[in-house]
């Protein structure tokens, strides 16, 4: 009959000594890799963003830069009529990037009065191709129903000084309510980007 044998405690007090230290190694990696996606994500969210403003802007220079009734300056963007920029050299804003879709328009071409949170959303849905769902309402973000959107979207400033914030919402602070509106100093929280439509613009800030 064989002499049935197990493990020795000195054996299994090496064997959780070694999983220990793989844990302890690993799962900051794990983290980090976390972060880099995190940060991945908006950096390739931004390259795509000014590729599709830049291919706007182009589209309508090609085309001669069209107008519409209302002096307007306008191009069909892969479907889509969207609003440009006027010029307007003193305030600073230049021509010809896009400030909403012409159904959505309110005031966008000046970026006057009527430029908010909605104009930069409507820029996120009309030039990017299947873009990932996106919000203005912290209310909405923190919904069951919603747990699919990804990105919060906010504005800053008035005139040439206006700023489009799109922000990755898992890089977004939380309270007891879940994911909260940034406030203060927008370009220190999370991982986001910005869009100035008086030139074009856009900066990527990593926070995670």
């Amino acid at each position: 009959m064989k002499k049935q044998s197990g493990f020795t405690l000195i054996e299994l007090v090496i064997v959780v000594v070694i999983l220990g230290f793989l844990a302890v190694t690993a799962i900051p990696k794990f983290i980090d890799l976390t972060d880099q996606a995190k940060q991945a994500n908006i950096e390739g969210m931004a390259g795509g963003f000014a590729t599709g403003v830049s291919l706007a802007r182009a589209q309508w220079e090609a085309e001669a830069r069209p107008t519409d009734s209302s002096n307007r300056n306008t191009v069909n963007y892969d479907g889509t009529e969207v609003v440009l920029t006027t010029e307007n050299n003193t305030d600073g804003i230049r021509a010809g990037y896009i400030v909403s879709s012409v159904s959505g328009d309110n005031d966008g071409a000046t970026l006057g009065g009527g430029f908010g949170a909605t104009n930069c959303l409507d820029v996120w849905n009309s030039i990017l191709q299947q873009p990932p769902s996106a919000t203005t309402a912290i209310a909405t973000l923190n919904a069951d129903s919603n747990s699919g959107i990804d990105y919060f979207v906010t504005n800053s400033g008035t005139g040439a000084g206006s700023l489009c914030h799109y922000f990755l919402k898992e890089t977004l602070n939380r309270n007891t309510s879940g994911f909260a509106a940034p406030t203060g100093d927008l370009t220190i929280v999370g991982n986001s980007f910005t869009y100035q439509p008086a030139t074009s613009q856009i900066i990527v800030y990593i926070n995670i």
